[in-house]
């Protein structure tokens, strides 16, 4: 990692984005941050980030209409997109649209490192355990299912696959939910 290296650190959480500057900052790395949309288009007008870590749900804007104007302000800027409401198709369309990673919160700044540099940890020694697709698309459908209520027909409805099939991927992948 460049010592030294701008990092644009946009959340609208307040405490989460000044206990994370800190750890950037702990790691010399030059942090900017902001709050919103808004904010972070001014400051990477002013002066494009190297880096960039984006909170896909902020008040107003976006974080994936973020991702994009970051983008299109300067294409070499790395970015990784936060979010604690993650689904696979919104990670998909952080890639698309510019984002070298997409992460789940909580993520500690090691983590978010890692993602930035293409899986190699700050220290260069460990490799980033991202959550796998199977898991991914396991938290994904729970949040679908608790939203229906348990509603397994509703549930599939909204998911667009077959009851039924809903129903043998729940049971499948219970090991994928507990962990293993």
């Amino acid at each position: 990692m460049e010592s030294g290296a701008s990092i644009l650190l946009v959340d609208d959480d307040d405490v989460f984005r000044t206990r994370l500057a800190r750890a950037f900052s702990d790691r010399r790395l030059d942090v900017r941050t902001a709050s919103n949309y808004d904010e972070a288009v001014a400051s990477a007008t002013e002066d494009s980030p190297q880096l960039a870590v984006v909170d896909l749900k902020m008040s107003g804007r976006s974080g994936l209409g973020l991702v994009r104007a970051l983008h299109e302000l300067d294409p070499t800027t790395r970015i990784v997109v936060l979010t604690g409401y993650g689904s696979i198709a919104t990670a998909v369309d952080a890639v698309k649209l510019g984002a070298v990673n997409y992460l789940p919160k909580p993520a500690d700044a090691e983590e978010i490192l890692a993602a930035l540099w293409g899986g190699e940890r700050a220290s260069g020694t460990d490799q980033l355990r991202a959550p796998s697709l199977a898991r991914a698309e396991w938290e994904h459908i729970q949040r679908v299912l608790a939203d229906c209520g348990g509603n397994i027909s509703e549930a599939a409805r909204r998911l667009g696959i077959h009851r039924r099939s809903l129903q043998l991927k729940l049971h499948k992948d219970r090991r994928v939910g507990s962990g293993g």
